[in-house]
């Protein structure tokens, strides 16, 4: 979802941040344009995998952690958003004490190393505390960013497991199509909704790993043990995603019915060259690259709520922003899945991006184009240390513009 920011300059920003208060993000107001938002979704994603929005560095005390943890909640609250989605399991490890998973290395730097206090319980009762919601944001299938299981502590599960595990790219995964697999998974997640009160679980793109040219994911053997009956091994992968969609919500609500279930997929589902239902773009395609059928996923009424990552600018001739959000509000239309835009502030004002994220605008100008269409009920911006950045003033002009006022997240 993005890429590393700068974290001297986030931090910087971010030391600025006030607390302004809980009732600053409470209650119903009027925003843009003078219409009255009954509910919007206002979020950041609080990214932790490699230390890239917190904590800062691995190893911090205990208290200097948790003052960070709040600085973003904080600066969530100065920007008039209202909801944090907070990365608590980046690579099969917990930010919290799992029964299931080590905790992980990103807090204390040895990975199964206690760091003293529960990020993830501070972090919910925190957010609360300001009027915000708090969704707990876990990746599926990544064990590690690396391909060596013997970095792995000894207890984690997929050394005590080492055929669940694929490595590839450069990485380590479990393998989606073992079902011990995907019930595990779901047990590891099922843990942290049974001890806090999570507003949603949330997760992102990654289900099979993203292509790696000259690379193969070899799963063959889980293939050949499950994968009868499927025209081929595409339609089972996706069949295996699809089980981890539905199964993990059906779970999510028998625990805590009040806990929202939402994914935040890539952005192209397929391109209507390959697919006449698809998107005019000429674009990867989740469908056939991960195996994620986000648009079955919406119109069977799986998910609470989707948020695809349209990471690109308005008039982009590959994936137009323009093109994608109506696109993507026919598919919420008429379902139960309420449709939010993942935002792209992290290209804003970075100097390798396109002309059109040179201009403090143009993000501004998705929000405007989104309000065109009713399905959208509001946006989530990645990330928290973007949002502290704010490089070109992106984000404070998306605020000035948009977020005049609080609103409440919808529900």
């Amino acid at each position: 979802m993005g890429r590393l920011t700068r974290r001297a300059f986030a931090l910087a920003a971010l030391s600025a941040v006030t607390t302004t208060g809980a009732a600053a993000a409470q209650g119903r107001a009027p925003v843009h344009g003078g219409h009255r938002a009954e509910s919007e979704m206002r979020g950041m994603w609080l990214a932790t995998v490699a230390n890239r929005d917190w904590p800062s560095r691995p190893g911090l005390p205990a208290d200097r952690q948790r003052s960070e943890l709040l600085g973003w909640l904080d600066l969530a609250v100065r920007h008039r958003l209202n909801t944090v989605v907070f990365q608590v399991r980046p690579t099969a490890d917990a930010l919290w004490p799992s029964a299931y998973e080590p905790w992980s290395q990103v807090l204390t730097g040895t990975q199964g190393k206690a760091p003293g206090w529960d990020p993830l319980g501070t972090a919910v009762e925190e957010a609360h505390a300001r009027g915000l919601e708090l969704h707990a944001w876990f990746n599926p299938y990544r064990i590690a960013t690396h391909a060596d299981p013997t970095r792995l502590v000894a207890s984690h599960p997929a050394r005590r497991h080492p055929d669940w595990v694929v490595p590839y790219g450069g990485k380590l995964y479990y393998d989606p199509g073992l079902p011990e697999v995907r019930a595990f998974v779901q047990d590891a997640i099922l843990d942290a909704v049974g001890k806090y009160p999570l507003d949603a679980v949330h997760f992102d793109d990654y289900f099979y790993p993203y292509p790696v040219a000259g690379q193969t994911f070899d799963d063959t053997a889980a293939y050949d043990r499950h994968g009868g009956g499927f025209p081929d091994r595409a339609a089972w992968r996706r069949d295996n995603i699809d089980k981890l969609v539905a199964e993990t919500a059906a779970r999510v609500k028998a625990a805590r019915p009040t806990t929202q279930f939402g994914i935040s997929p890539f952005g192209v589902w397929r391109n209507a060259a390959t697919d006449p239902r698809g998107s005019d773009t000429r674009a990867l395609q989740s469908y056939d690259a991960v195996h994620a059928d986000t648009r079955t996923w919406v119109r069977e009424g799986w998910l609470d709520y989707v948020v695809p990552q349209l990471y690109w600018h308005i008039g982009f001739s590959a994936a137009d922003y323009a093109r994608l959000v109506p696109w993507w509000a026919e598919v919420a239309r008429g379902s139960r899945t309420r449709l939010y835009i993942g935002e792209a502030l992290y290209r804003a004002g970075d100097p390798a991006q396109p002309a059109a994220w040179q201009d403090p605008a143009e993000l501004s100008r998705h929000l405007t184009l989104a309000r065109q269409h009713p399905e959208v009920r509001g946006h989530v911006h990645f990330a928290a240390g973007d949002v502290a950045a704010d490089r070109i003033g992106a984000m404070a002009r998306v605020a000035a513009d948009h977020y005049r006022q609080p609103a409440e997240p919808p529900r």
